[in-house]
């Protein structure tokens, strides 16, 4: 018996074709209107390789170019389109683009192309090239809690290897990876795309680019979801302080669940298991656990291995075993999901540079600089709000302050004046971006409408909470604000 082929949605996709040169800023029409080949790339989707300025202060200087992709919308020609990131910064929005392609309702799907773009420097997109693999290990292995002068020198000393390998692998781009221009580079985009209004769904540091995007374009603005929502606004000090809050809040929902586990490696009770964590992270302080053939597990490692298993609560039972196993000596696990948290594979070699990249964004953003002394002086904050991660969060905050590059681009005061709504989303148990930071941003944001959602893990929309996900959907579809303050439980 014959079989019917039927062809996939994106077989009758037509390329866009950009807005007119009057729409593009002065000196950018060659980039708002040019020409993009766009071509097959697997599963219907479509990819293609779009042209940007490095310094949009120099606009006929150096080129770079963004990955796109865009999956057709599954209801015929798309009225509308819906651009993702999903943070990091670092992470890949052309894998994610593929991963909110199935995750978005179907109503949605029917209507919206979804496109995923890497920010520049990012994944695919002239990705920005600093340390080696094996000198990145090395960097993921410096202490993050130094304990004398000559630890605090080598932890300042690794920033600003770091910085000096983008600067000197990657020339004029290293300087240019800020979220302004990320965020100009997304005007691009949506110009070439056809679209008059740019329509976007952030997660976690995608909210950030989300919102200065609407600070510097708030009459291009569409429909706007930032979920899992960072708080621009604030400095080193508050913002790491945050984390260690979320962070903490996410370790003990953990450990209220371990305890009732029959293979709980913290006992019956969860603050004496926090404790037993926080000495094992001691423990390592003074000296790495055997863990792998030529490696082994170091306080830093254990750091990331621990806090990636935060980030959902379907994954704290590799917590689980990997606290098991580090109790009784063996650090394999918990170095194995450190590695995961730096999407480094078995071999050495990494799968992103989000790990090298996120320094350099995040210090290309922020003027601010701390001294030691004042990083030592807010270090009692830290352990105050978290004995696990405090010390290395805290000192964390110190990164910026050793980066090589000059800041040219910091981030703008958020208020977004003129936006049509814009709605926050916020889970109140979020290890990386605290439930406080979505209520922050709403309040900055002119049209901010905040949405909570009572649980754990970062973000909410992909949580599968049916209140934000019906919020969401119908906010795209009919353009329906949810009511401020709407909580889903």
């Amino acid at each position: 018996m014959a079989v019917a082929l039927t062809r996939d949605d994106g077989d009758d996709w037509t390329a866009p074709e950009p807005t007119s040169t009057s729409a593009a800023p002065s000196g950018l029409q060659k980039f708002y209107t040019q020409k993009v080949s766009w071509s097959d790339c697997g599963d219907s989707t479509r990819c293609a390789w779009i042209k940007v300025p490095i310094d949009y202060d120099k606009p006929d200087g150096a080129t770079t170019r963004l990955r796109a992709a865009v999956h057709p919308a599954t209801g015929g020609k798309a009225t509308r389109s819906i651009l993702v990131n999903p943070g990091g910064p670092g992470g890949s929005a052309v894998d994610f683009a593929k991963t909110m392609a199935s995750s978005f309702g179907d109503d949605v799907r029917k209507m919206y192309d979804i496109v995923g773009v890497d920010p520049r420097g990012v994944a695919e997109s002239s990705p920005l090239k600093c340390l080696s693999d094996k000198a990145f290990d090395a960097f993921t292995e410096t202490d993050p809690d130094p304990d004398d002068a000559a630890e605090i020198t080598a932890l300042r000393q690794s920033i600003t290897d770091l910085g000096e390998a983008c600067e000197k692998n990657s020339g004029e781009l290293a300087a240019h990876v800020s979220t302004v221009e990320v965020a100009k580079d997304m005007d691009v985009v949506r110009a070439l795309l056809g679209r008059p209004k740019l329509d976007w769904f952030g997660a976690s540091y995608g909210t950030e680019l989300g919102a200065v995007y609407a600070q510097l374009f708030p009459t291009k603005v569409g429909r706007m979801v930032l979920d899992g929502a960072v708080d621009p606004a604030l400095g080193p000090i508050d913002s790491s302080l945050g984390q260690t809050t979320g962070f903490q809040r996410a370790l003990d929902a953990y450990a209220k669940d371990c305890v009732k586990q029959s293979d709980c490696p913290l006992g019956s009770d969860a603050q004496a298991g926090l404790t037993k964590i926080a000495d094992l992270m001691k423990q390592l302080d003074a000296k790495p656990m055997t863990a792998l053939p030529g490696r082994a597990l170091t306080e830093g490692n254990a750091f990331y291995g621990v806090a990636v298993t935060l980030y959902d609560k379907s994954t704290w039972t590799y917590l689980t075993q990997a606290l098991n196993a580090a109790f009784k000596g063996d650090g394999s696990i918990l170095l194995r999901l450190s590695d995961v948290y730096f999407e480094r594979n078995q071999d050495g070699s990494y799968g992103g540079n989000i790990g090298q990249v996120i320094y350099a964004v995040n210090c290309l953003d922020a003027p601010d600089r701390l001294t030691v002394q004042e990083t030592e002086a807010a270090l009692p904050r830290f352990e105050k709000v978290s004995p696990v991660f405090g010390r290395a969060l805290g000192w964390g905050a110190l990164g910026c302050a050793d980066w090589p590059i000059k800041v040219t681009n910091p981030l703008p005061k958020i208020e977004a004046k003129g936006a049509p709504p814009i709605l926050v989303l916020g889970t109140t148990r979020d290890p990386a971006t605290p439930y406080e930071w979505a209520k922050s941003l709403a309040s900055q944001l002119s049209s901010g409408v905040l949405i909570t959602r009572e649980g754990d893990g970062h973000t909410a929309y992909t949580s599968g909470n049916e209140c934000i996900t019906g919020a969401v959907d119908r906010f795209f579809t009919k353009g329906t604000v949810p009511k401020a303050g709407l909580t889903c439980k």
